[in-house]
C-alpha cells in the first residue's frame, strides 16, 4: 500500500553494505542521524533525499591488525558506528569499533 502511495524513498546508501545499525532522532535540528560502517550520515527530516555523509574509516595500521588477527577484512576490519548520543546543542557523542579498537569523538553539527 505504502508503495503504491508513492511515499516510500529508496535509500541506496553504500555499496556492499547494509550495516545501519545505530539511528539517533533530533527533532530539534529535524535530522535524522544514522550511523553505517565508515560512514555517519545526518538526513533531513522536512526533505529526507537532502542528506550529508561524514567518512570515518578505520586507520590503515588498525585494518592491517584486524586482517593479521585473522579477520575478515571485508566484513569485520571496519569502524562500526554503534553509539550516537546528543551531548550539547552543537555536538554529537559517537563511537565505532575501529576494528576491534574502539574510537570516539564529538562530531559538531551547529
Amino acid at each position: 500500500e505504502m508503495l503504491e502511495s508513492n511515499n516510500i524513498i529508496n535509500f541506496n546508501g553504500l555499496a556492499n553494505s547494509s550495516s545501519y545499525h545505530t539511528f539517533l532522532l533530533d527533532e530539534e535540528r529535524s535530522r535524522l542521524y544514522v550511523g553505517a560502517k565508515d560512514h555517519l550520515f545526518s538526513f533531513n527530516l522536512v526533505n529526507i533525499k537532502e542528506y550529508q555523509k561524514i567518512v570515518w574509516p578505520v586507520s590503515h595500521s588498525r585494518r592491517d591488525e584486524c586482517k593479521w588477527a585473522g579477520k575478515d577484512i571485508l566484513r569485520e576490519c571496519a569502524n562500526f558506528i554503534k553509539v550516537l548520543k546528543a551531548y550539547n546543542q552543537t555536538h554529537l557523542y559517537a563511537c565505532g569499533t575501529g576494528a576491534f579498537h574502539p574510537v570516539c569523538t564529538y562530531i559538531e553539527v551547529g
